[in-house]
């Protein structure tokens, strides 16, 4: 019953490609237009059979990291690549769409990320043993997506190129006071504090970032000018010239919109200008990968644009400028995961084989969803008043004038 199902299924969602599935009983199907370099998946029981046919998105990645689906010469990016090539709505089994309907009618309530569930949902995935992240991100542990100028550019110079973009957008003066909204392990902070004379305050939720921040910016002679805090974004009081948030937005939470963008508005001077760098979603409005969700960051969520621009528009933010990165974040991933691969022993050594795989299928998939999927990277530059920036983007592509760092409209 259930190999008939999911050979009923394959059959209508993969459309292109040459994909050949094993069955626990040995019986061998074939599927997609016999096109491309074959792969063949096997599958070791029933039970995974059963949880493919009935909940396709979560089983796929549980049944790689236990070992119940195997990849012929475990090549994880193609049939990813062609998983995410074939998923749309409209390939879709009938008995699959309720399920999608429900998630989509749930958004709402899976996205409350009150202060203590947040706190939660970030410890879950930052509090990790920090060598893990030591063993696949750059050297100034930027764990969002670099700027590649080239596809080949090396992932130290994507991430460094992404910080030298941003500080640009943000023109900061020196002795301007910077918020930096979920601070990660302090790398942008500290290359705004000492790069461009900030005066920074960065805010975690996770206790082990807090303490690494706290020590990069000890070693590098920087506290006068730098101070981390273990605090909600919605507990920090004052005024900023400039407020930074990279890769932090997509945890607020789809209720929290509204009061992350006003508390954004408050927390910004008269003449300030806000830069928010977040994972986008360019199709109409989905609800999170329910295994993303389970194992690698709860609570989490890619808005699409629309979702984002209502917020700031009841905020009475202007949007100065919003740029879309495209395919940024797969080549940043592939790095990952390459990099992830080559220390996959010491990896291991922290965890086991079982976490190998989850991290594995989670690099992956997210690349193969930036490449061949609907995600991208918005990057908002936002401002209380309307000339806070200059009038074009010149600005940003040569090195700045003295007119080009006061108002734009003098």
């Amino acid at each position: 019953m259930w190999q008939n199902a999911l050979n009923r299924m394959l059959r209508h969602m993969l459309r292109s490609g040459t994909l050949t599935v094993v069955m626990p009983d040995g019986v061998r199907h074939t599927y997609g237009d016999g096109t491309g370099d074959p792969l063949t998946v096997r599958l070791r029981d029933v039970a995974t059979v059963r949880h493919l046919v009935l909940n396709p998105e979560l089983a796929l990645g549980e049944a790689y990291m236990n070992g119940s689906l195997t990849i012929d010469g475990d090549r994880l990016h193609d049939l990813l690549a062609l998983v995410v090539q074939s998923q749309c709505d409209a390939n879709r089994i009938w008995w699959q769409k309720p399920l999608l309907k429900l998630r989509d009618a749930l958004r709402r309530w899976t996205q409350n990320n009150k202060a203590t569930r947040a706190r939660r949902h970030v410890a879950h995935h930052y509090d990790l043993s920090g060598a893990l992240y030591d063993l696949f991100l750059d050297s100034d542990r930027q764990y969002s997506c670099g700027y590649f100028q080239a596809p080949d550019d090396t992932l130290e110079d994507a991430q460094a190129q992404k910080k030298d973009h941003i500080g640009r957008k943000l023109m900061i003066r020196p002795g301007m006071r910077v918020l930096d909204i979920g601070c990660g392990w302090g790398g942008m902070a500290l290359t705004l504090a000492r790069d461009h004379g900030a005066r920074v305050l960065g805010v975690t939720l996770s206790t082990e970032q807090h303490a690494m921040a706290t020590r990069r910016a000890a070693s590098a002679g920087l506290s006068d000018r730098v101070t981390f805090r273990l605090c909600d974004y919605r507990e920090v009081e004052g005024s900023f010239d400039r407020i930074v948030s990279v890769g932090m937005f997509e945890h607020v939470g789809l209720p929290h919109y509204d009061e992350y963008f006003r508390t954004v508005r408050d927390r910004l001077s008269p003449e300030g200008i806000a830069l928010i760098h977040t994972i986008g979603w360019t199709a109409p409005p989905h609800a999170t990968n329910p295994w993303l969700a389970k194992y690698i960051f709860p609570g989490g969520y890619v808005p699409t644009l629309s979702e984002i621009s209502k917020a700031v528009e009841n905020s009475m933010l202007w949007s100065a400028d919003i740029e879309c990165w495209r395919l940024h974040y797969a080549y940043t991933l592939r790095h990952w995961f390459n990099r992830f691969s080559a220390n996959e022993d010491a990896v291991r050594a922290l965890y086991d084989a079982r976490f190998v795989r989850m991290w594995r299928f989670y690099l992956a998939a997210c690349e193969q969803t930036f490449r061949h999927g609907r995600q991208t990277v918005f990057q908002l530059q936002l401002s209380r008043s309307i000339d806070a920036v200059p009038l074009t983007r010149d600005y940003l592509y040569r090195p700045p004038l003295d007119s080009a760092l006061g108002r734009a409209a003098e």
